[in-house]
């Protein structure tokens, strides 16, 4: 009785006594099952893994080509002050009409006779067979270039966009009438240029008249339908026929990719190197992240450098737009018809989703396909491999690009260099660089890489792709 007055808890203290070991005082003599350390941000690379890699021992690989005559037009770009909009003068020495003229008081001469225009969609802005009597600039809003086809009905030939020209050859050639008609898909701005008043400042300007008869001369050279010095030759001739004498004339200045360069310093406390590396080794799994990271900024510099990333390097004529928007089957047809042979697609993962939509608003059905032992989504049997390297506009429009690739078929190349000093994977170097008085050690990490279009038609790229939401 006393007791249970003096301890009347003494019960419940009994039923809550530990009938045996806790797990807390369990681990501490038993280790727990880890993982490696997890990161988002790893992809599949599959630009790294599908790009047959060139090596390259002296540090530059140079792409010898035929002699091109350049002729083909480049892209504009236009400044605006609310309403009106005025070509940048620099940059129409994009177009083959002025290509390589460095007369700043000339360009913006022309650049202040260029008329604004605007069309609604539907609207025609030139047509077939009336006079050609301007340069059109499309400043903003898409085109279709249209041609009356052998049954009268109108055939779509190409689509204009943003930056491109049309019509300069209305003046170096002196082209009488329009061959082929303009229609605004969207709605259009049109800086035009009147014919007139061209010949009107090159009659003021020497420079440009001997840039007009540059591009004259060039262009009456003979060549073929890629703008390469042209090969004599003679065939179904009679017996005892002159032969024509030629030769395959080369690219006296022919482009070189020097190896670029990604690099980082790794630092790891010796404290830690040294006991922490059970049951994973600290250094390894900091090297491992740290070389992921550095193969997907590689990845994002092959499609993204202005120097030569895919993305800013591919041949303008090989640069396509969608004929509706979100990327279609007839898009896809059409990449594929501008080159002779394609490997693969590279698109954006909301890119690739958008396409699927359009296939199924069709009712078509692409099967997929297994490519190193994962499946992936395909069109005409031609894999459709996502990379999220490729940019997103803020006006929610991106690029699907399609390879060939491989030196022997002239395609797209990777490059690289093994055997570099204390090389740790290919191309890819660990150097110890020394402890510092914190007992810091430093590892440089660097990995060396470029890639190369060996001729225009290897890659095509369709622009302006709408991805919805």
């Amino acid at each position: 009785m006393t007791d249970a007055l003096i301890r009347p808890d003494l019960d419940q203290e009994n039923r809550q006594l530990q009938m045996s070991l806790s797990t807390k005082g369990a681990r501490n003599l038993a280790k727990t099952t880890k993982t490696q350390p997890q990161m988002q941000g790893i992809t599949p690379r599959w630009l790294l893994q599908m790009l047959p890699w060139v090596q390259v021992t002296g540090g530059a690989y140079r792409v010898n080509r035929r002699l091109t005559y350049p002729v083909g037009n480049g892209r504009v770009s236009f400044s605006n002050i609310g309403n009106q909009v005025r070509v940048i003068p620099q940059t129409l020495c994009e177009l083959s009409l002025l290509r390589g003229f460095e007369d700043i008081e000339v360009l913006n001469a022309l650049a202040d006779r260029f008329v604004q225009q605007e069309f609604a969609p539907g609207e025609v802005i030139v047509q077939e067979g009336q006079a050609a009597d301007r340069v059109l600039l499309i400043a903003h809003g898409k085109v279709n270039q249209l041609k009356a086809g052998r049954y009268e009905a109108e055939a779509l030939r190409d689509i204009l966009a943003d930056g491109d020209c049309f019509g300069g050859e209305a003046i170096v050639l002196s082209q009488e009438t329009w061959e082929v008609s303009l229609k605004a898909v969207t709605r259009c701005i049109v800086l035009s240029l009147p014919v007139q008043a061209f010949r009107e400042l090159l009659n003021q300007s020497e420079a440009l008249q001997t840039q007009v008869d540059r591009l004259r001369a060039i262009l009456s050279k003979p060549q073929d339908r890629y703008n390469q010095a042209a090969i004599a030759m003679s065939a179904g001739h009679s017996p005892e026929t002159e032969l024509p004498t030629t030769f395959a004339d080369y690219d006296l200045n022919p482009r070189e990719y020097e190896l670029s360069v990604a690099q980082t310093i790794l630092r790891m406390n010796t404290r830690v190197a040294d006991l922490y590396n059970e049951p994973m080794n600290q250094t390894e799994q900091q090297l491992r992240l740290t070389i992921e990271a550095l193969r997907e900024r590689q990845e994002y510099e092959m499609l993204n450098n202005p120097n030569f990333g895919l993305l800013h390097n591919a041949d303008l004529k090989q640069r396509i737009y969608t004929r509706t928007g979100p990327p279609t089957p007839d898009d896809f047809d059409e990449l594929l018809s501008r080159r002779r042979k394609s490997h693969f697609f590279l698109a954006h993962p909301r890119a690739i989703a958008a396409f699927g939509r359009e296939c199924n608003r069709r009712g078509i059905y692409s099967p997929s396909r297994e490519v190193n032992g994962k499946i992936v989504p395909a069109w005409r049997n031609y894999p459709i491999f996502p990379s999220n390297k490729i940019p997103i506009t803020k006006e929610g429009t991106s690029s699907i690009l399609v390879f060939r690739v491989g030196e022997e078929n002239q395609g797209v190349v990777g490059l690289h260099k093994m055997g570099i000093p204390d090389e740790y994977q290919p191309s890819l170097s660990v150097r110890f660089l020394g402890i510092n008085e914190k007992a810091i050690i430093s590892y440089l990490v660097t990995a060396y890489y470029s890639t190369a279009i060996l001729i225009p038609d290897a890659l095509g790229i369709l622009e302006n792709v709408e991805i919805g939401c």
